[in-house]
């Protein structure tokens, strides 16, 4: 599933594009995403002019003249800048025909995305609960530790959830620990503040190298210009599971918390 760094550079790349142009045309080919299709979305875009693009953990929001659009890629969605003669594929679900010529196509071949018009997001369900957004600036260890009070929670786990801290998944919860020197198992409420200042550290220095590098691409992953990532060419421990660690030399190790692989040092995180 594309985490912070991939949506935050699908954003850069669509904001030249998209910014400034208005919608002209809607055409919706497929209603069943993760959460259905807001009913007439197309005569409620055409007409309106994107003012700009933001995001808000995972999500992509589209400003409107009225309410915006609410984008979420789910696990294998997509948003692309392509020429009103490409033919529409299987999975090409949504067009936003824009008024220079262009189209601006939702691709989501599990269909586990969204593509929602929102009145007002202050409001909307899917963003009201969200955590700390790790690249601004209220994202502080002392932030990090009053919201960790008392929890048992693994820290990876914690870092992972999305009421807690915003857009930091599975790939970058395991590289940031590993920057960091924790191990992912460590009960959150018991980190101390001098590590959770690593921690905090590593988060921000990790998702900027990530965006820098244009996210990680494993599957399927490319940003709104087509061109995929290469931040996986640098994962100090995700999927290395037996592969020497970079500082030490040892063995990256691998389990499973909640459900998903993790990869961490066994010497250098502690």
């Amino acid at each position: 599933m594309p985490e912070l760094p991939e949506v935050e550079t699908a954003r850069r790349s669509l904001e030249p594009h998209v910014v400034g142009r208005r919608i002209i045309r809607v055409r919706v080919r497929e209603r069943r995403l993760r959460w259905p299709v807001t009913p007439g979305l197309a005569a409620r875009l055409s007409g309106l002019t994107v003012h700009a693009i933001r995001r808000r953990g995972k999500y992509l929001l589209f400003e409107l003249d009225r309410g915006h659009l609410l984008v979420h890629y789910g696990m294998t969605g997509s948003l692309s800048v392509c020429p009103p003669t490409r033919r529409a594929g299987k999975h090409d679900h949504v067009d936003l025909a824009l008024d220079d010529g262009t189209t601006l196509r939702f691709h989501d071949p599990r269909r586990f995305g969204a593509v929602l018009w929102v009145a007002e997001l202050g409001r909307h369900p899917l963003l009201a609960s969200i955590g700390l957004e790790p690249l601004e600036g209220g994202f502080t260890a002392q932030a990090l530790a009053r919201l960790a009070r008392g929890k048992r929670q693994p820290v990876k786990s914690f870092l992972m959830d999305g009421r807690m801290v915003a857009g930091v998944g599975n790939i970058y919860a395991s590289e940031a620990l590993f920057a960091a020197g924790v191990r992912p198992s460590t009960a959150a409420g018991r980190l101390s503040r001098a590590r959770w200042e690593r921690v905090a550290r590593s988060i921000v220095d990790t998702l900027s190298q990530a965006i820098e590098a244009g996210g990680s691409t494993l599957r399927d992953f490319v940003g709104g210009e087509g061109k995929p990532g290469s931040y996986q060419e640098r994962h100090a421990v995700y999927g290395r599971e037996g592969q020497p660690c970079p500082k030490c030399g040892g063995p990256i190790g691998h389990t499973r918390q909640s459900g998903r692989s993790t990869f961490y040092c066994p010497r250098c995180q502690r």
